[in-house]
């Protein structure tokens, strides 16, 4: 397959289905006071299920490319451990991150059925989730394979969207929703969402650290450290190599989407109420679009249209920022949790269901190399454009005198591509734009083009200062890095009284800390 917008060939692979797994976890308290029974069978990678109340009915089954045993102990030989889990999902995701393909793992299934255990896990030996280990695994690679001719620059975001809104989880200075844009070129991006570099995996899990404190949580009464927000943690990795016999540079960019999605749940159940309630709606809304989502896919791949039906994307954040993810330019995998319990039963069978839908889906990965010096061209190109519009308009006077190219010793690393270009290798012609909005696309756009030519030293400094920032932040609220630089913790104001949440989830202690000020406090 030949680009016309580019010189060179793109490797391609065939479409690729989305890879399924299914984990069954053990018992909770609140199930194990109730007497529960286990209705989660497994044999190999079949997973089954029986109604207790109407045993006549029959066992469904429903076939996985993984079916993990979690419900018993480490004891049990046919026991799916949080390295296993790695091993068959996390380690085949970053290697086709270091071929050039974007990547993406979901996870999903009913509030407090294990999700956030399996991507993120806990800080003690062994219980640690796909999302530290492939960030550690990460770096433990670049540090075998690094050389004079190959080098590597990692930089992450994490956002949660909570009540379809936006958050940016490791910029202090974010208040309120950030804006989810599609740019023509970029696709669908989220405005001033902050990607910090990093050098190290301990660099990766304090930001992952502060990222957690800062997630919205709330206890119902499924689950006492219930995730109120869907929590998307992004990796920006670029590798670049030097040709020494052509004397030239090649990139390849992946972005690794890992994804813990809030739970869904029934009002009834969890007992909701009030901000509980509106919070559950959100949740299950952006979940029934992720559903519809997946449905028009999975039917668009058995029917014999040439065009699918129309995909409602944009009638959820969630789905609008995952759309290369579910049916574009990536390598799929999504871990549906399960609880083993009788009692919810038909939030099992629908978590089966759904899982079974999304194996039907097939993406359409292309590795990402040599993007940078085409998206900005294009991006030139659509400045040029939208300054003459403007001029025609009589709105010269208006325009801020163009930004200065500045040569670099050394091209930084791009943002990867959009993952269908246009045929004819350029910009999508501009649709009939008003004078606001040509002016609100020119800014735009310009601040694209100078995040892209940001060198790497320059996002070390913007990293750094972030840090220092969010710890001032942490320390006025009496929250402050340890002295020996680990992770966030809480120390002791010497002349205020407090209180301090304490949690036995590691990640959901110490996340609050309320001072208690002279005079009355009720």
């Amino acid at each position: 397959m030949k680009d016309p917008g580019r010189d060179k060939p793109i490797a391609t692979m065939a479409g690729a289905s989305v890879k399924v797994a299914v984990r069954v976890r053990p018992f909770n308290a609140r199930e194990s006071s109730r007497q529960a029974k286990c209705v989660i069978q497994m044999q190999g990678n079949t997973t089954c299920i029986t109604n207790p109340k109407l045993p006549k009915d029959g066992t469904k089954c429903f076939a996985f490319d993984y079916s993990y045993w979690s419900h018993t102990s480490e004891e049990d030989p046919h026991f799916a451990s949080q390295r296993r889990v790695y091993q068959d999902i996390g380690e085949e995701m970053l290697l086709h991150a270091f071929e050039g393909y974007n990547v993406c793992v979901l996870a999903y299934g009913q509030t407090g059925a294990g999700k956030s255990y399996t991507m993120m896990g806990r800080q003690e030996a062994g219980q640690q989730g796909i999302i530290p280990q492939l960030c550690e695994d990460l770096f433990a690679r670049i540090g075998r394979e690094g050389s004079p001719d190959l080098t590597f620059s990692v930089e992450v975001s994490y956002m949660e969207i909570y009540c379809e809104r936006v958050r940016d989880l490791l910029n202090p200075k974010s208040r309120g929703g950030l804006r989810v844009r599609e740019h023509p070129l970029m696709g669908p991006y989220v405005q001033d969402l902050s990607r910090l570099a990093v050098t190290s995996f301990e660099d990766i899990a304090d930001l992952m650290d502060s990222g957690n404190k800062a997630r919205t949580v709330a206890a119902t009464n499924m689950n006492e450290t219930s995730s109120r927000s869907h929590a998307v943690f992004t990796i920006v990795f670029t590798q670049r190599r030097h040709d020494r016999l052509t004397d030239l540079h090649t990139e390849k960019v992946s972005r690794i989407s890992l994804v813990d999605l809030a739970g869904s749940e029934r009002a009834d159940a969890s007992g909701a109420k009030g901000t509980r309630l509106k919070e559950g709606a959100n949740i299950n809304k952006s979940l029934t679009t992720l559903g519809k989502v997946i449905s028009t896919l999975a039917e668009a791949q058995n029917s014999k249209k040439k065009k699918p039906d129309f995909i409602p994307y944009r009638d959820s954040v969630l789905t609008w920022l995952l759309k290369e993810s579910l049916g574009g330019n990536s390598r799929t995998a999504m871990i549906a949790a399960l609880s083993p319990a009788d009692i919810n039963y038909e939030e099992t069978l629908s978590t089966l269901r759904y899982a079974d839908r999304t194996k039907q889906i097939r993406c359409h990965a292309v590795i990402n190399e040599d993007p940078n010096a085409r998206l900005i061209r294009e991006l030139r190109q659509e400045v040029t454009r939208l300054r003459e519009l403007l001029c025609a308009q009589g709105l010269a006077h208006a325009l801020a005198p163009p930004p200065r190219r500045r040569e670099r010793g050394r091209r930084p690393p791009p943002r990867p591509p959009p993952a269908a270009p246009p045929l004819n290798g350029g910009p999508e012609p501009l649709p009939p734009l008003g004078p606001a909005e040509a002016m609100e696309r020119l800014q735009e756009t310009e601040k694209i083009i100078a995040e892209l030519n940001e060198t790497w030293e320059e996002k070390l400094r913007r990293t750094e200062a972030l840090r220092l920032e969010r710890e001032a932040l942490l320390a006025e609220m009496g929250v402050a890095l340890r002295e020996d630089g680990g992770t966030v913790g809480v120390f002791s104001p010497k002349k205020t009284p407090h209180l301090v949440n304490l949690n036995e989830d590691p990640l959901m202690s110490e996340c609050l800390l309320y001072h208690i000020k002279d005079g009355v406090t009720r």
